[in-house]
């Protein structure tokens, strides 16, 4: 088995996890359910061990459907909890009898009505709990709301944080605005960033290679971590293509940097094994 690790996966069952975001004209590639041995296929497809499977939905009741899942395919999850709430009480009910392990904890702040979300003292102390409960803390910011987001990462220096994405360069028509968010980010040595989310972007090659350029540049590649954002992969070049992608644009970096941004930041930030 591959030593590598996909960073960035996700799994649903839309009878009891409904994606109303899933346009059926548009996206008919993901418009259907994708279990664990739809997973597992598209690892054995990638060259990929194991992956981290991350919550779409803010609700508790997916991030037990996720930690229910027993495979090999599935080294961690990224769920949800309420950060406005009694955060230590909830992880603390997601832990016992379940075999899958919580790794991480995301809330949808790039959608999510206010805007100041993640600012929220309530949401502060939230995170500093996490911190203390050793779960790392994904960031799915738009490409704007990352200089937000390094105020608060900054102020929480105790929190390993993974931006999702690179922070949203996929929608962005700023790349000099998105750049200073990234690197804002950057300069925070508690911050990690996944290349992930950019499939879409495969065949504009040359703008593909400046943002992951970009990202080498400000994280160096032991914050990096690959991510395929499966299925949504499929919206783009696909999970294969991607792949070979990412392989061909740190090629250039040492075996020990390139098995970095494959597993080695991935373990380190999670603490999984690929």
């Amino acid at each position: 088995m591959s030593g590598r690790i996909d960073a960035h996966v996700h799994l649903w069952d839309r009878a009891t996890d409904p994606q109303s975001w899933i346009d059926p004209i548009t996206m008919p590639a993901i418009d259907r359910d994708f279990a664990t041995g739809d997973l597992a296929r598209m690892l054995a497809e990638t060259g990929i061990g194991t992956a981290i499977v991350v919550q779409t939905r803010n609700d508790l009741g997916e991030t037990r459907r996720l930690l229910s899942h027993s495979t090999p395919a599935v080294a961690g999850v990224v769920g949800w909890v309420d950060l406005t709430a009694d955060v230590r009480k909830q992880v603390d009910a997601l832990r016992p009898g379940v075999p899958g392990r919580l790794v991480g904890i995301r809330h949808l702040v790039h959608v999510d009505p206010d805007p100041q979300w993640l600012g929220r003292a309530d949401v502060g102390e939230a995170l500093d709990e996490l911190g203390a409960q050793d779960l790392t803390v994904d960031l799915v910011v738009r490409w704007w709301q990352q200089e937000p987001a390094a105020i608060v990462a900054g102020a929480h220096p105790d929190v390993r944080f993974v931006l999702d994405h690179l922070g949203g360069v996929a929608e962005c028509d700023d790349d000099a605005g998105w750049e200073r968010g990234l690197r804002a980010l950057a300069a925070l040595p508690n911050v990690a960033a996944k290349i992930s989310g950019l499939a879409r972007m495969v065949p504009d090659a040359a703008r593909l290679q400046r943002v992951v350029g970009v990202a080498v540049d400000a994280f160096g590649p032991h914050r990096l971590l690959y991510g395929s954002d499966w299925p949504l992969a499929h919206l783009g070049a696909g999970p294969v293509a991607w792949r070979a992608a990412v392989d061909d644009l740190i090629s250039d970096l040492s075996p020990g940097e390139q098995a970095a941004i494959g597993a080695g930041t991935a373990s380190a930030w999670y603490g999984v094994d690929g």
